[in-house]
């Protein structure tokens, strides 16, 4: 008898490749962290890449390995159509990690015909979610299944359960000698099994475990799979290598020599309940909204609407204390046509958030979103109007996103809180009449060079560097900041004494002393100079793959110049003043 409830997974492979490649590629690729392969490709699997290696390793053994950063916020973006889509068999849906979701089968079972026609049925709605073909897994393979063998599946890495943070994970040298490496894996798999730790393995072998057979399906997993290190390298020297073996020993003696750890593993262990499903909490509906009719043929009256549905969703965020990362601005038209387009709403007040309601109906008329008509309205132009008893707009919707418990805002003393909303009204107007991005503000950001250094953020967006500023940078400049940054460096070119191009090799020798530099036209006599500070950038990937070197050199009238060779050709980065 199995002693917790059915559960169903669902698992795509390779997520986090998939968040930021696409599914269905054929290039080999990995998504790295902290300097390992976190995930890969099929392709980029077939030559050897395995989770977990280091990058040095991972491009000797595929040279044409394409590495990309890993994008969290991708990964969860583009998950949510997969839970959506299996939302529809039931709400209680509890997301694991992007690329993971579980749902209890008792329920569903029963309305849609049983565990084989509802994992059917799931198996089709994510394969539409995902825009892939449906990879049928027949539930006759579970029970062909004998005793003391595992399901064929992709093993887990020694020392990682079935939920830890990576849904490629490679196998391991413990689960090696256990089970054959996996075929092709496709876009997506389902399991069901007793409770919710075999169900991720079954997902990961695509199969579906009969009911009360889950200790049988576990026996020859690795006890690296349970997710307890510590554990599963004492059982290995204990001489308790697999879920089977660790499983047989007494619940008593476990509990006497491995403490509550030990008979938590032990219960997951035999197959028994772990712990139930958490279903995703549903966040509370606080969008604001205003439907016209009849349909308005000018966008003029929905930048005052804005205006007054943005206070509505202030007053609504406060009385929930909430507050949002982003708000989505959506229209929909009498034609049928609608867009959606979400906004940084952190920090904004109401009356911005209305002047980013009316920048994204003028963007939309310049993009042609609408018809021709609709586009004209879009404008706002006194006076045009809608040529047709299906234009014009019918609904202004504002949905915040991301909500987050409101943690406050320390005001400040002797009025500067008065003096902060002045000059938040003033950036208003004036990027009313310059647009959203005419008004930027400098930020700190990370790398070498002094145009890297510092980066242009429109006014009330938050600024999310790539690199942190606070990083260590070796080779960065850091005594005397220059005066003068060209957003584009100026070509130049730089002789020594007897006219000849002074050029810098390899290993950072200089042919000779600078004398003289050319730029725009212009020849400047070197008084000094010092460098050069080499620099190899993105060496792991060959299309940001940079090197470089930087000279000081002092001119004639008191100047200086940062100068950059690369490639051979000379280029006045900055200057001192």
């Amino acid at each position: 008898m199995a002693d917790g409830p059915r559960v169903l997974v669902v698992w795509c492979p390779d997520w986090p490749v998939a968040a930021v490649e696409g599914l269905g590629g054929d290039r080999p690729v990995a998504v790295t962290a902290g300097g390992r392969v976190l995930a890969c490709s099929r392709a980029a699997r077939a030559a050897g890449v395995r989770q977990g290696q280091r990058l040095k390793l991972a491009q000797r053994l595929c040279p044409a390995l394409e590495l990309r950063e890993r994008d969290p916020e991708a990964e969860t973006r583009r998950f949510e159509p997969v839970v959506a889509a299996v939302e529809a068999f039931t709400p209680r849906v509890e997301v694991l990690r992007p690329g993971l979701c579980a749902i209890p089968v008792k329920g569903p079972g029963r309305y849609f015909g049983g565990e084989e026609a509802l994992a059917a049925k799931v198996r089709t709605a994510v394969a539409d979610a995902l825009a892939a073909p449906v990879v049928q897994v027949h539930p006759a393979d579970a029970e062909a299944c004998p005793a003391g063998r595992a399901h064929p599946g992709p093993e887990l890495p020694e020392g990682r359960g079935p939920e830890t943070d990576d849904p490629a994970s490679g196998p391991g040298p413990a689960a090696a000698a256990e089970a054959p490496e996996a075929p092709e894996i496709p876009e997506s798999l389902v399991g069901v099994a007793d409770g919710l730790f075999a169900a991720v393995l079954a997902a990961r072998a695509g199969v579906l475990v009969p009911a009360g057979r889950t200790a049988e399906f576990l026996a020859p997993y690795p006890v690296a799979a349970l997710g307890d290190e510590g554990l599963a390298e004492l059982l290995d020297r204990l001489g308790l290598p697999t879920v089977g073996a660790f499983a047989a020993l007494p619940a008593e003696a476990v509990a006497d020599r491995f403490g509550p750890a030990g008979t938590a593993a032990h219960r997951t262990a035999r197959g028994l309940r772990s712990r139930p499903l958490v279903p995703r909490a549903e966040e509370p509906d606080l969008s604001v909204e205003q439907r016209f009719d009849p349909p308005e043929p000018l966008a003029e009256p929905l930048v005052f609407v804005a205006r007054a549905l943005a206070e509505r969703l202030h007053q609504r965020l406060a009385g929930a204390g909430l507050t949002c990362r982003r708000v989505a601005v959506e229209v929909a038209c009498a034609d049928g046509r609608t867009a959606s387009r979400l906004w940084r709403h952190e920090g904004l007040s109401a009356g911005a958030l209305a002047e980013r309601v009316r920048w994204q109906l003028q963007a939309w008329q310049g993009a042609g979103t609408f018809t021709a008509s609709a586009a004209s309205a879009a404008s706002g132009t006194s006076g045009t109007s809608a040529a047709g008893p299906d234009a014009g707009f019918t609904v202004l919707r504002l949905a915040p996103d991301g909500l987050a418990p409101d943690q406050g805002r320390q005001l400040a003393l002797w009025g500067q809180a008065v003096a902060d909303d002045r000059v938040e009204r003033a950036v208003a107007r004036v990027q009313a009449v310059l647009g959203h991005a005419g008004l930027r503000r400098i930020e700190p950001a990370g790398g070498r060079g002094p145009e890297e250094q510092a980066v242009r953020v429109p006014w009330g967006e938050v600024h999310e560097p790539a690199a942190p500023a606070d990083a260590p940078w070796p080779g960065r400049l850091r005594d005397v900041w220059p005066a003068v940054v060209h957003r584009t460096p100026l070509p130049a070119v730089v002789l020594d004494a007897d006219g000849r191009p002074v050029t810098v090799d390899g290993r950072a020798g200089v042919s000779a002393r600078p004398a003289r530099v050319a730029v725009r036209g212009r020849e400047l006599v070197v008084d000094g100079w010092t460098g050069p500070w080499p620099a190899v950038e993105y060496w792991w990937d060959q299309s940001l793959a940079r090197r470089r070197a930087r000279f000081q050199v002092a001119v004639e009238g008191g100047r200086a110049l940062l100068l950059t060779v690369e490639g051979g050709a000379w280029f006045v980065e900055a200057g001192y003043d």
